[in-house]
């Protein structure tokens, strides 16, 4: 009768860690989520769609990939869903807006929840050295050139932005504190989306968006005769070579104080398109995750639809995620102070 008890419980015990899931087993039959921080249609929807189609064949186990969009406060809610909400066993992770870590890093903000160097980092698609993050404006406006604009007494832009966070009103303020431009910020748009339509209609006069989500999003923008022109170029140290007349910021920096404060807050633009996972993910799900996303990268098949859909393929891995964030953490407290409270002012 004891042995009917006992010899079942023992077998029982045996077999727990040595009979436990492997990533395939996990992932077989399961769904996994890709949640995006903005609406359908974007720069960073589109590498998230492109990511979810090609990234389901390298997981272990094969599950079917989805695209959850949830856009609010330029990606902070999404960043902050998957940090505190967003299932920890690996079924889950998503993309947010490149300043989403400098947020964190930066601190001092009540509403960023999540701490960027705790995320289960799977790594960029691309660090934008195709890439550049540009300034247009509508051909119509006063300021024809940057130094129109940095000119003391000159033309004024009226240029858009989302929430508090979001890419394009960072560098919107960190371009007038650090290079004087005249840029007045009228910021609370739905999302990214919403500021195209608005500039063509000339209810702003521009914007800093990614050169890669313009090919891929309003390639009309870029061919002759479009509705707007480039003024300068953020997040490279050297122009890009389809702009060689069109200066960097860093060219443009007033003074050697304010060209590191934009060296430091270039530093996320290295990690272009964002992807992570929660915090607490299982080690070997955490690495079937992170080497797939690398395979996925390297895939002919992922490089070649994205250069269909005209968007950079170059990617960076965990590793080295970490460790951009660790040089962002150490940079000069004066310079992350002077960043904090740019960046906590929509002035």
């Amino acid at each position: 009768m004891f042995g009917k008890f006992v010899l079942p419980l023992i077998a029982a015990l045996a077999s727990g860690p040595a009979c436990a899931q492997t990533p395939a087993e996990f992932f077989k039959g399961k769904q996994v989520q890709v949640i995006v921080g903005y609406a359908p249609g974007g720069g960073y929807d589109v590498y998230a769609r492109l990511v979810a189609r090609h990234i389901a064949h390298k997981i272990p186990g094969e599950p079917v990939v989805l695209v959850q969009n949830m856009p609010g406060a330029g990606s902070l809610r999404g960043a902050n869903h998957i940090y505190t909400n967003a299932p920890r066993d690996g079924t889950a992770f998503g993309t947010f807006s490149r300043n989403m870590p400098l947020m964190g890093v930066l601190g001092g903000n009540k509403n960023v929840l999540f701490d960027p160097r705790k995320f289960t980092w799977l790594g960029s698609p691309t660090s934008a050295q195709d890439d550049a993050y540009m300034l247009f404006v509508r051909t119509d406006v006063k300021a024809q050139t940057i130094d129109d604009l940095i000119r003391p007494g000159g033309p004024e832009v009226i240029l858009g932005g989302t929430s508090e966070g979001a890419t394009g009103n960072d560098v919107s303020l960190l371009m007038r504190d650090a290079l004087g431009a005249r840029i007045k910020l009228i910021h609370g748009y739905r999302d990214s989306n919403a500021l195209f339509p608005a500039i063509e209609r000339g209810e702003l006069e521009g914007r800093f968006v990614g050169l890669s989500a313009v090919a891929s999003t309003q390639p009309h923008w870029l061919r002759p005769g479009g509705p707007v022109r480039p003024l300068l170029q953020f997040a490279r140290a050297t122009r890009h070579p389809g702009y060689p007349d069109v200066p960097t910021a860093r060219e443009k920096a007033k003074d050697p104080a304010a060209r590191l404060l934009i060296e430091a807050a270039e530093i996320p633009y290295l990690l272009s398109r964002p992807f992570v996972a929660p915090p607490g993910v299982p080690a070997d799900r955490a690495k079937a995750l992170q080497d797939a996303f690398m395979a996925m990268a390297k895939d002919p098949d992922f490089i070649a639809e994205a250069a269909r859909v005209k968007v950079d393929v170059s990617p960076v891995g965990a590793e080295e995620a970490m460790r951009m964030l660790d040089l962002l953490a150490a940079a000069p407290q004066d310079i992350k102070d002077k960043l904090r409270e740019l960046f906590s002012a929509e002035r």
